[in-house]
């Protein structure tokens, strides 16, 4: 189960032969994202495991599981920041029972990103991964 926004890119993946063009796409995505108030930047928003700064604000539009998930990311990082994109391009818009429906593993590794990010950087992306989970899991329970 994947977006429209994430079937986008994972089409412009297969388009791109080198893993080189790849990773500058990731980059793009990231520059092309909306800026994160630096208000949002807290210890309550900011995502341990990442070895870059990154920080995850959550943001819902209704109640329970058919909620709507979105979120607002950033990092200090422009290729983790552009991984922020790739994750919002995957979980933005859907409902909170479908969010917690995403094998986000499996999506990601459609894109080939398992086998060419650095231990740090996967660990960092299964760390976002696990925030939206958590969130999307407390919003089911509400």
């Amino acid at each position: 189960m994947a977006t429209e926004a994430f079937e986008e890119i994972a089409e412009t993946f297969e388009f791109l032969d080198d893993w080189e063009d790849r990773y500058r796409h990731v980059i793009e995505l990231g520059r092309a994202m909306p800026a994160m108030d630096d208000a949002l930047k807290s210890p309550a928003t900011k995502v341990e495991g990442c070895a870059s700064q990154v920080w995850i604000q959550p943001l819902l539009d209704g109640e329970g599981a058919s909620a709507r998930f979105d979120f607002q990311g950033d990092s200090d990082a422009m290729i983790v920041r552009g991984l922020i994109a790739v994750l919002h391009g995957l979980y933005s818009g859907l409902t909170i029972a479908d969010v917690r429906r995403v094998d986000a593993m499996a999506e990601l590794a459609r894109l080939g990103l398992d086998e060419h990010l650095s231990s740090q950087r996967s660990n960092g992306l299964r760390a976002m991964v696990a925030r939206i989970e958590t969130v999307a899991a407390q919003a089911a329970a509400d």
